[in-house]
């Protein structure tokens, strides 16, 4: 399994590497020793306690959330089709922070995208259908959601696609302006 890092502080990309023949392939989309190897924190792979997954159609927008107090890890994959990938980091005390990087995860290079807590997420499918997996290290609280509203102009998050649809929440979601005073 190949890591790289991002440009974001302390976000990684793992990119498993497929056996591929007539059959179609196999991949490992999990390994523990490396996750936690590349992450330099010993046990955190065993910390995570909850694998959720969404779909969404073309042009769909998911985001932006996050988490105050502890925040979330998580390890996000596109398990069948692309999306546009989005991260922005929140931490006050990260040289990062206030800045985003994009990525993009699909079904064919197999990519993930590690998340350590203090950052806001989201993503846009870029297909007919998207398939989004999270593995995340604690159980939700709600009491502890951030949003911000994907079209904040302060962010200017460049979407790939128009955006066909977002939900009620996202599209009520706060200004990046907002949150920054509240951090």
């Amino acid at each position: 399994m190949r890591v790289e890092t991002a440009d974001l502080a302390d976000v990684l990309m793992f990119f498993p590497e497929p056996f591929r023949d007539d059959r179609g392939l196999f991949t490992r989309t999990f390994d523990a020793g490396v996750f936690d190897d590349a992450v330099g924190r010993p046990g955190l792979a065993a910390g995570f306690v909850q694998d959720s997954q969404s779909r969404s159609a073309l042009g769909v927008v998911r985001g932006m959330h996050g988490r105050s107090g502890r925040g979330e890890a998580k390890l996000v994959r596109c398990a069948h089709g692309s999306v546009h990938d989005v991260l922005v980091d929140i931490r006050r005390e990260s040289r990062t922070f206030g800045l985003q990087q994009t990525f993009r995860l699909d079904d064919v290079d197999f990519g993930h995208l590690f998340v350590p807590p203090g950052f806001l997420h989201g993503f846009q499918a870029l297909t007919a259908t998207a398939d989004v997996c999270y593995r995340i290290d604690r159980e939700h609280d709600p009491s502890e959601d951030v949003a911000v509203a994907y079209d904040d102009p302060d962010l200017a998050i460049a979407w790939p696609l128009p955006v066909t649809r977002v939900s009620a929440r996202d599209a009520a979601a706060g200004s990046w302006a907002d949150l920054r005073g509240r951090l």
